[in-house]
């Protein structure tokens, strides 16, 4: 699938990851041209299999996702509808669901919507040195309305979400990471280098067992343990296909299950991964 015609994302995709680039000059604001092409863009790659794994960042060393455009009548106008969800609400949730992994490299600022869209992805890592983060809807008379007070609280706590929201204040990637609204703050000169590391290992894993993870713990969280667990093993069972048995029997054969081979295990996967690459 080719991916053309877009105003504010500059898309490369290769090897199954796709790399979208946010370039919505002057500071990459959620406007109407930003979040029609991502709402597009989630239609087109929610279909797309060569898709494995999907990359944001910014064409704006300063800034990530700035915030919502607050002087765009015609976008507030719309996100206001009495509808069950708001505009942004529907476009968070559709990246939340994707069937692909989604990941958020931050260099820079991340304010308000840009937060609720980074936090509605399944990764975030950011810049030691230069990421920040600020939730400041409240400072400015109304509440984070795109997700923020359903996002938040479910990844750092309820005390914590609480004072990120009502305190409305800016915090760097050190105290993000250890609050755990990212996974992981690196030194800005490792960034590039360990994302896409881990996003060429995910997309090098067979996608049905990728999704159906990400299914299983999404599913899971709002389910008590006893049938979080029932869902896990039925969707454990649609995994196990001929192919992974093959797989597996492959793997046995290349040392799995012996003293030496356990020493390097995987290694040793990634290795037959590249000489048999993944098939639902």
């Amino acid at each position: 699938m080719t991916y053309d015609g877009y105003k504010a994302l500059r898309i490369q995709v290769s090897d199954r990851i796709a790399h979208i680039t946010i370039d919505n000059p002057p500071m990459n604001l959620g406007d109407h041209v930003l979040v029609s092409d991502l709402a597009r863009f989630n239609a087109e790659v929610r279909t797309d299999d060569t898709v494995g794994v999907i990359v944001f960042d910014s064409a704006d060393p300063d800034y990530f996702y700035a915030h919502e455009d607050m002087a765009d009548a015609a976008l507030m106008e719309q996100m206001l509808q009495d509808n069950e969800l708001n505009l942004f609400q529907e476009v968070r949730e559709s990246y939340r669901t994707l069937p692909q992994v989604t990941i958020a490299k931050v260099a820079g600022w991340v304010r308000g919507g840009g937060i609720e869209f980074a936090t509605a992805l399944d990764l975030r890592f950011a810049a030691l040195e230069t990421a920040l983060f600020s939730q400041n809807e409240v400072s400015l008379g109304i509440l984070p309305g795109g997700g923020g007070t359903q996002y938040l609280p479910r990844l750092l706590g309820r005390s914590r979400a609480l004072e990120v929201i009502i305190g409305a204040d800016a915090f760097d990637a050190a105290l993000a990471e250890r609050y755990g609204l990212i996974n992981r703050a690196l030194p800005a000169d490792e960034l590039d280098g360990f994302v896409e590391r881990l996003a060429q290992r995910i997309a090098s894993f067979p996608p049905g067992a990728v999704s159906l993870a990400k299914q299983a713990v999404d599913t899971g969280i709002g389910l008590s343990l006893p049938d979080g667990l029932r869902e896990e093993n039925k969707l454990l069972r649609q995994t196990v296909t001929p192919q992974v048995i093959e797989f597996l029997q492959a793997a046995l054969k290349a040392g799995a299950q012996t003293r030496q081979g356990e020493l390097d295990m995987e290694g040793l996967i990634d290795g037959l991964l590249r000489s048999q690459p993944p098939r639902r």
